[in-house]
C-alpha cells in the first residue's frame, strides 16, 4: 500500500506507532513533514503539502495518542 499527502488518517496512525513517546502537539511541522516523507510506504511529492495536509495529519497522531495517554 501506498501513502500520499491524501492519506492523513493511515499516516497519523503509522507516526503514532512509530514516535508512540512524543507529543504530537509539539511536534514542529517541518519535523513532521520530514517524518512523513520518511515512512516506509510514503510515496507522495514531498512538495505537494500544506500547512492544512500537515494538521490534519497531526490531529490523527494527537487522538491516537490521546487514547493511550490521557
Amino acid at each position: 500500500m501506498s501513502l500520499d499527502w491524501n492519506d492523513s488518517e493511515e499516516i497519523g496512525i503509522q507516526l503514532f506507532e512509530k514516535y508512540p513517546d512524543l507529543k504530537p502537539l509539539e511536534v514542529r511541522f517541518t519535523d513532521l513533514h520530514k517524518w512523513v516523507c520518511e515512512l516506509e510506504e510514503f510515496e507522495g511529492d514531498p512538495t505537494k503539502s500544506s500547512e492544512g495536509i500537515l494538521e490534519a495529519i497531526q490531529m490523527v497522531w494527537y487522538e491516537e495518542w490521546k487514547e493511550e495517554n490521557e
